[in-house]
């Protein structure tokens, strides 16, 4: 029973430790926040501020850019449909595409 403890306990930790996480509507949230505190906002002022901060749209900064290696196959796939391949000559095409620098 002893041996049953730490596994159980470790799990539990790591199922407790992604809900501590932020999530893009709480970081959202705060940024609002700190903004109308900024700004000195009261009652319904402030309340309007937040619902319209909240439903706008994320500015284009803080949209994900793609990395370097996802714009390659970006690129190399637009390449592998311009030239019209499928199957195993896909496949060749996307490896050695890949692999260039």
């Amino acid at each position: 029973m002893k041996m049953l403890r730490v596994p159980l306990l470790m799990i539990g930790l790591l199922l407790c430790s992604q809900g501590f996480a932020a999530t893009a509507q709480q970081n959202k949230m705060t940024t609002c926040n700190a903004d109308a505190t900024a700004k000195s906002l009261k009652g319904d002022e402030r309340k309007a501020f937040m619902s319209t901060c909240l439903k706008a749209a994320p500015a284009a900064n803080d949209a994900k850019a793609l990395t370097p290696q996802q714009q390659k196959m970006k690129t190399c796939n637009a390449d592998a449909a311009t030239k019209a391949l499928t199957g195993d000559a896909r496949k060749t095409f996307m490896s050695d595409c890949l692999k260039k620098k």
